[in-house]
């Protein structure tokens, strides 16, 4: 049985192939094809075949059924755009794979000189890019401008599929017909994400910054043309970074420099003895968190957090550590950065170190952090503390969980090793006791009184049955002159040593 729409649908009477394709009608579009519709008929409007006009409006049914028909892959409009064209410009994924297995060709060009991988990127559909350089499409193609992908990428903003390219191994450094890097045009059009990856992507920052186009404009000139503030004090950052010496910077800093290179051992050792401070920052800005996320070291980010380093902190670039971790596009970094929101609902009386004297110890001598720097208000207190709470209790549970797989691959821990080893004393005292029985009439025999009338006198019941063993036990012990019973009975307790005697 037909559904509403379904009997809507079949009654609809469509006035052009081009109608009953883009409302994804197969059979009204086979109907009017048999009865003598052209199956490369042209519309009036944009000068599209069916074939054009299910690639740009996504009807994919209609698109494989024309193909099957055998529709022109090849046929272009007015400003030379194939189907391929028009797919990729629409993000039209699933028919841009199509077209392709059909033997679509990627490398078509329009009338500047495009092909369906500059339109991709320009219109910022990075799924469909990747199809076209999945099927072989070139990644550093130029068109009649010498604009390749990347640079149709950086003029429009599109940062996936700016990354996207550069992963594939387009060169971020080629210039166009004017001598404009991909990051003059970022820088001109205001991009800053784009921006900062191309700086970081390029061999060289003084390169990229300083290079001039054909005009003698740099990135910087460009940004100041069209009135881009936030190119320009990112510029001016990464400018002040550069006055300084890396050598004077590690003399100065060496746990920058220790975090920089990933040495967690130097930055541990540096942080545990007080030489820094954990938040402390170089003549950068930037603490030592900035200088691991800017290589991405994973180990030794953790430990900072963990140990209660501050993610927020922003450097004279203005960027946070994840800010940095963003720009050379470490993506575990940037994951391990990014804040968690803590529980806001947690009392202040919950933990400990609520004081002032708490966080002004964290301070050494020389630091760049003043004391009101350490000083954190009542609610970011509570949420240090409820962060340090919650990762105590999860490494108690991972160390509870290490003990167990330990002990069950056969491990021993410390502590059972200890109870093993009183364990055996205790065994060897037993094993002891038939030695001593052998030789208590020996001792017996060297105070005869004393021991008999030790041996007759009862417990006395005053709280307990052998207060009277302990009343007795230090006078019992005179008696005990053999040299043998003092060796064997000075560790024994003194319910053992009565039994001995």
């Amino acid at each position: 049985m037909m559904t509403t729409a379904e009997v809507v649908k079949k009654k609809e009477n469509y006035t052009s192939v081009h109608e009953a394709v883009k409302a994804g009608d197969v059979d009204q579009l086979a109907s009017m094809i048999k009865s003598g519709a052209s199956i490369n008929e042209v519309d009036v409007v944009h000068k599209f075949t069916p074939l054009q006009c299910a690639a740009h409006s996504g009807s994919l049914e209609c698109l494989r059924w024309l193909l099957w028909q055998g529709g022109d892959t090849t046929r272009a409009t007015g400003r030379g755009w194939t189907a391929a064209h028009l797919a990729a410009i629409r993000g039209q994924h699933a028919c841009l794979q199509a077209l392709l297995r059909s033997g679509a060709e990627a490398a078509a060009r329009d009338e500047r000189g495009c092909t369906a991988a500059h339109l991709a990127a320009a219109h910022g559909h990075p799924r469909t890019l990747r199809s076209l350089l999945r099927s072989g499409a070139d990644v550093n193609v130029s068109d009649r401008n010498d604009w390749k992908p990347v640079h149709y990428a950086a003029f429009h903003g599109r940062l996936g599929c700016l990354q996207l390219l550069v992963r594939w191994g387009a060169c971020v450094d080629d210039v166009d017909n004017n001598g404009n890097l991909p990051a003059h045009l970022a820088a001109a059009e205001g991009h800053l994400h784009c921006f900062k990856f191309l700086v970081g992507k390029m061999a060289s920052l003084t390169h990229t910054l300083k290079a001039r186009n054909d005009h003698g404009e740099t990135p910087r000139d460009l940004a100041e043309r069209f009135y881009k503030d936030r190119i320009l004090q990112y510029i001016d950052g990464v400018e002040k970074e550069k006055e300084h010496p890396e050598t004077q910077e590690v003399l100065a800093f060496p746990a920058h420099d220790a975090a920089f290179k990933g040495d967690l051992v130097v930055v541990r050792r540096l942080v545990r003895s007080g030489v820094v401070n954990i938040n402390e920052r170089d003549n950068k800005g930037s603490t030592l968190l900035h200088k691991a996320a800017e290589r991405g070291h994973i180990h030794c980010l953790q430990w900072l957090l963990e140990t209660g380093a501050d993610c927020d902190i922003t450097n004279d670039a203005g960027e946070t550590p994840e800010d940095v971790a963003k720009r050379f596009r470490h993506l575990a970094a940037v994951e391990l950065l990014t804040p968690r929101t803590a529980n806001d609902n947690s009392s202040d009386e919950e933990l400990d170190a609520n004081n002032m004297k708490f966080f002004e110890t964290h301070g050494v001598e020389g630091s760049t952090d003043s004391k009101e720097d350490l000083t954190l208000d009542k609610a970011e207190k509570r949420n240090a503390r409820m962060r340090a709470y919650h990762k105590i209790k999860e490494l108690q549970r991972l160390l509870e969980i290490a003990y167990s797989n330990y002990r069950q691959l056969g491990g021993v821990t410390e502590e059972e090793k200890k109870m093993k080893k009183e364990e055996r004393k205790v065994e060897k005292k037993l094993r002891q006791w038939p030695s001593l029985a052998k030789t208590k009439p020996a001792a017996a025999s060297l105070q005869p009184r004393r021991s008999e009338t030790m041996l007759r006198n009862k417990p006395q019941r005053r709280g307990s049955r052998l207060w009277g063993y302990k009343n007795n036990i230090t006078d019992n012990a005179k008696c005990l002159h053999t040299p043998a019973l003092r060796v064997s009975c000075g560790s024994l307790p003194f319910t053992e040593l009565f039994l001995v005697l």
